[in-house]
C-alpha cells in the first residue's frame, strides 16, 4: 500500500484535545519503561523530539527524578496541554518544552545522552532530516528509543485495525488513527534510513501489530 501523508503539523486546539483524550495510557507507560531500561546512569539528559501532550516526559520524570528532560514539538497547541500536564505532575524544574521543529534542532553536537520520539515520523513527507539531526545530537555511544506506526501491506488489513480501537473513540479519532496508519512508513523504509545516515549499534523491528521499533541502548561500544 503507497503511502499517502498527513499534516506535518495537528495544530488545531480540537485535535490536540482529541489526541490527549484517547487513552495511550498502556502504550505510553510501556515505551517509557523501555526508554529508562535502554540507560542505566544516574543523570541523563533527554530530548524527546514530537512529544505532543507530554504524556510520556511525564511518565520518565516520575521513574527517574534525577533525570532531565527537554520535549520539543512543533504544535503549539500540542505544547500548551503538555504544559498543563507537567504543571500537575509537579515536575516543571525536570521537564522543559520548547517549540521546536524536529528537523532542525537548535542543539549542540552530542548533547544528549538518550533522544527518545514516539509517532512522530508518520507526520514527516521526507524523514531523513530528522534521522540526520537525531544522531547529530545524541552521544556517540549515547541511547535512543524511536517508536511509530507500521503502514499495513494493505487497505483490508488497515481496516481491521482501525476496528480494533473500538467505539469508544469518536469518528474524528478514527479517522486520524486510520490517516496515521496510511502516511507510516514500512520496516524496510526505516532500515534504509538508518542505513542512510550510518547508524550502528541499532536495532530496528516490529514491536507490535502496529508498530515498529528503532532502538539502542545508552553506552554503546564503539
Amino acid at each position: 500500500m503507497e503511502r499517502v501523508l498527513e499534516p506535518e503539523v495537528m495544530d488545531t486546539w480540537e485535535e490536540a484535545i482529541d489526541y490527549d483524550a484517547m487513552d495511550f495510557t498502556e502504550v505510553n507507560t510501556a515505551f517509557a519503561k523501555e526508554a529508562v531500561a535502554l540507560c542505566s546512569q544516574a543523570q541523563c539528559l533527554v530530548l524527546d523530539a514530537g512529544t505532543g501532550t507530554g504524556r510520556i516526559p511525564v511518565l520518565i520524570g516520575q521513574m527517574r527524578p534525577q533525570w532531565q528532560l527537554i520535549a520539543i514539538d512543533l504544535a503549539q497547541n500540542m505544547l500548551k496541554i503538555a504544559a498543563q500536564h507537567i504543571q500537575q505532575a509537579r515536575l516543571y524544574e525536570q521537564i522543559s518544552l520548547a517549540l521546536v521543529d524536529a528537523k532542525q534542532l537548535p542543539y549542540a553536537d552530542g548533547m544528549f545522552d538518550l533522544v527518545i520520539s514516539n509517532s512522530l515520523i508518520h507526520h514527516l513527507p521526507d524523514p531523513l532530516p530528522f534521522f540526520q539531526e537525531i544522531k547529530r545530537v545524541t552521544k556517540p555511544n549515547g541511547g535512543l528509543l524511536i517508536r511509530d506506526l507500521l503502514r499495513p501491506a494493505d487497505e483490508m488489513t488497515m481496516n481491521a485495525l482501525v476496528d480494533t480501537i473500538g467505539y469508544e473513540y469518536a469518528p474524528r479519532q478514527q479517522k486520524l488513527f486510520r490517516d496515521s496508519l496510511h502516511a507510516a512508513l514500512t520496516l524496510d523504509e526505516v532500515n534504509k534510513l538508518v542505513t542512510s545516515v550510518g547508524w550502528f549499534g541499532v536495532r530496528v523491528y516490529q514491536s507490535s501489530d502496529r508498530h515498529w521499533t528503532m532502538e539502542r541502548s545508552c553506552n554503546v561500544s564503539i
